[in-house]
């Protein structure tokens, strides 16, 4: 997929593909760590066809800008990278795309475009509500334990082994061997390799985690929200918004959906069995088949 790069009004410059016709609805695709705009490869072929697909490597990796510095990837700024890109790109109105970190940043877009009209629909896949995921992180024992990766990557001593190893050192740290996913294509998987290997990426990546407002307690912290403690306050989602979930994602269970039907006044909920977390090319098929049932539903709109 070429790229084209697109410099931003705060500075910050992005590699962005940008296909399909452009007097076609807008799709924003939004990568997850430790990814880049290949992830939505399988939906970009599937939909550029009918829709104007935009999927920036995101600030931080990849090719686009490294600002150093922790407090240049915080939510906010993310998010405004987003909005930023659409003005530049001469988009008025879009559908926001997510999955992982980049359905974080998509909850955001969401819900601060939709007030605006913006943003006219969301699609979230294996990404936590930024209301329900810090309750589960202080209560729910299996979440806890599944973030404890967090405080690895947060940890300023990580930073010698990006330094050594490159990403795939603190990978290692965090999360000991791991299999390779048989679902993976051999030449992206060498891809990414060879993107874990840039060490000024690496520390930009990892700053995503540093800069998060999340708390991850160690695992023998009490299971309970702590006093004087609030959720974020957040506005309740009214545009239509389509959740797509893994089930056998190991980094973020199935406890996440719970309460999803409060903060979420539209919503499609679509689980996907027997799939890991990176849903969008474990999964293709089903998630093309969400994807098509939920936007001729609401193109409308």
């Amino acid at each position: 997929m070429e790229q084209v790069r697109v410099k931003l009004a705060n500075g910050i410059e992005l590699d962005v593909v940008d296909v399909g016709p452009r007097d076609a609805p807008v799709l924003i695709f939004l990568h997850g760590f430790p990814d880049s705009h290949r992830t939505w490869r399988h939906q970009i072929a599937h939909l550029s066809d009918r829709y104007r697909c935009i999927a920036p490597d995101q600030r931080g990796y990849r090719g686009s800008s490294k600002p150093v510095g922790v407090e240049n990837y915080t939510p906010d700024k993310l998010i405004g990278d987003i909005f930023l890109l659409a003005a530049e790109l001469g988009v008025g109105k879009f559908t926001i795309v997510g999955h992982d970190w980049g359905g974080a940043i998509a909850w955001g877009v969401a819900i601060m475009g939709q007030g605006t009209g913006r943003v006219t629909r969301a699609v979230i896949m294996n990404a936590p509500h930024p209301t329900i995921f810090p309750k589960l992180l202080y209560t729910n024992r299996q979440q806890r334990a599944a973030s404890q990766y967090f405080r690895v990557f947060r940890d300023p001593a990580s930073d010698a082994l990006v330094e050594q190893f490159g990403l795939g050192g603190v990978l290692l740290k965090a999360f000991g061997e791991m299999p390779e996913n048989p679902k993976m294509d051999p030449a992206e998987r060498a891809a990414l390799m060879e993107d874990y290997s840039n060490r000024e990426a690496s520390i930009a990546m990892l700053n995503w985690y540093r800069a998060s407002p999340m708390e991850v307690l160690d695992m023998d912290a009490p299971y309970e929200i702590p006093a004087g403690w609030t959720p974020p306050a957040l506005p309740r989602l009214t545009i239509p918004t389509l959740v797509v979930w893994a089930m056998d994602d190991i980094a973020l269970p199935a406890a996440n959906l719970d309460g999803l039907d409060e903060v979420i006044a539209d919503l499609t909920l679509v689980k996907v069995p027997a799939c890991g977390h990176f849903v969008q090319w474990e999964a293709p098929d089903a998630v093309n088949a969400a994807l098509d049932a939920f936007l001729i539903r609401t193109d409308h709109g």
